[in-house]
């Protein structure tokens, strides 16, 4: 089994640049399904999770062409639609989350499409009764076979029609977006979430053809066309990687320049780094951030302690809580982290707790961080990392601490994060992979 071995207590110091938006390229990717003509996309990020979906539309007949480390072109010319019933597609889909994004295409243009139950990440219950109420409204029926663990889709006449999502999920909204853009008539969509990464996902769409709406609002309306053409996409660089940089360069009081950081498209997040106290600065469209002694986590306005919890967007995304949680056990001060929307993100806290850090877990969704203005250091510890954001979490936790860490389970950082170790030796980080 891979670790990693840290050493930490090293102030870092240079230039990181991050990769393309795990998130975005896994919608992205899918669209490529929706047309036989080429489609090229660059900035992809080289991670087990894209990787996987881009071996699966290899095996599902799309001819893909590596241009270089960051540029494929797709073309789905040849599709093999009884892959869906071979054993293989039933390991490969089952074993990435990702595969899900693919049925909307499908349905939109072939009438059909089938799934086995997606895995991924431990963090709950990540429902997808969202992509499917969506096709259902849009006239597809569905199977579920519960002893294969199997769905089967049937959409043959997808009609337009008013759709309230029953809640504002990322890949809900892409998934049911993707079908209607090939469906009769016009499909208005409600309750829509608004990432940048959807907002991608939609331009995208209309370079091909499409004609979408409302783009960056809940309010979404599609007129279904009867085919698109290609296209070339660019992807936004990743704000969770922005997001753990900034925090990484907070913890290690080091200087950091973030290039390229599409500032526009980041929200809320450097606001809500600066409630901790952390100074960055916009330096056209990187970002900087100075090495800090010290930062102390503001208050409310009546002296209240400050919360900080996720919300769909344009609130705070829950990718980067962890990451905060972290970042803030080194502050001065008081804050409530909340974890709304899933249920056990919070439990790697017991590891930071063992590291020295002062946390009281109130149930699985809150927990309370009193910062140490690094009066206490954490020390090193041996740790397994239980999910993506974690992992990271915990590595730059390692990276602050004093003396060795060893972090087991990189599987999970892998799968989100590209040659990050590379990246951050870089900068002077001492981090080696071993097993």
């Amino acid at each position: 089994m891979n670790a990693f071995e840290i050493i930490g207590g090293k102030p870092l110091k240079g230039e990181i640049t991050p990769q393309g938006a795990k998130n975005e390229a896994l919608q992205i990717i899918s669209a490529v399904l929706l047309t036989e003509k080429k489609v090229t996309i660059s900035n992809i990020p080289d991670i087990k999770d894209v990787n996987k979906l881009i071996e699966l539309l290899s095996d599902l007949g799309v001819t893909i062409e590596r241009i270089n480390k960051d540029t494929y072109t797709f073309e789905a010319k040849n599709i093999d639609l009884d892959f869906f019933q071979s054993a293989v597609f039933r390991t490969k889909g089952g074993s990435l989350r990702g595969s899900i994004m693919i049925v909307g295409p499908l349905l939109a243009r072939f009438g059909k499409a089938a799934i086995p139950k997606p895995g991924g990440d431990k963090i709950g219950r990540r429902r997808l009764d969202t992509h499917f109420l969506g096709f259902e409204k849009l006239g597809a029926r569905f199977d579920y076979d519960a002893k294969t663990n199997f769905f089967t889709v049937d959409a043959t006449n997808l009609k337009g029609t008013y759709i309230l999502l029953d809640e504002a999920s990322v890949t809900g909204t892409a998934n049911v977006v993707m079908a209607a853009v090939l469906a009769k008539g016009t499909t208005t969509l409600y309750n829509a979430a608004c990432e940048p990464y959807l907002q991608q996902l939609c331009k995208m769409l209309n370079r091909m053809g499409a004609k979408i709406s409302g783009i960056g609002s809940n309010l979404l309306t599609i007129e279904g066309v009867t085919k698109l053409g290609g296209t070339e996409h660019r992807m936004l660089p990743d704000m969770i990687e922005i997001g753990s940089f900034i925090g990484l360069a907070a913890m290690t009081q080091s200087e950091i320049t973030i290039k390229d950081v599409h500032f526009e498209e980041l929200g809320i997040i450097p606001d809500i780094f600066r409630r901790l106290g952390i100074q960055l600065e916009r330096r056209g469209d990187d970002l900087f951030i100075p090495a800090q002694k010290h930062y102390e986590i503001e208050s409310f306005i009546d002296g209240s302690i400050m919360t900080i919890a996720d919300a769909p967007w344009p609130g705070f995304t829950p990718d980067l809580l962890s990451i905060i949680l972290v970042v803030a056990t080194q502050a001065k001060g008081t804050v409530l982290i909340h974890q709304k929307m899933f249920e056990s993100r919070l439990f790697f806290v017991d590891k930071l707790i063992d590291m020295g850090a002062q946390i009281i877990l109130c149930d699985p969704h809150r927990a309370t961080v009193i910062g140490l203005d690094r009066k206490v250091k954490l020390k090193g510890l041996e740790m397994t990392s239980p999910d993506i954001r974690a992992g990271v979490s915990l590595l730059i936790a390692a990276l602050s601490a004093e003396g060795k860490s060893t972090i087991h389970n990189i599987e999970q950082i892998d799968r989100g994060y590209q040659d990050i170790e590379i990246r951050l030796n870089n900068i002077g980080a001492d981090i080696r992979r071993i097993g």
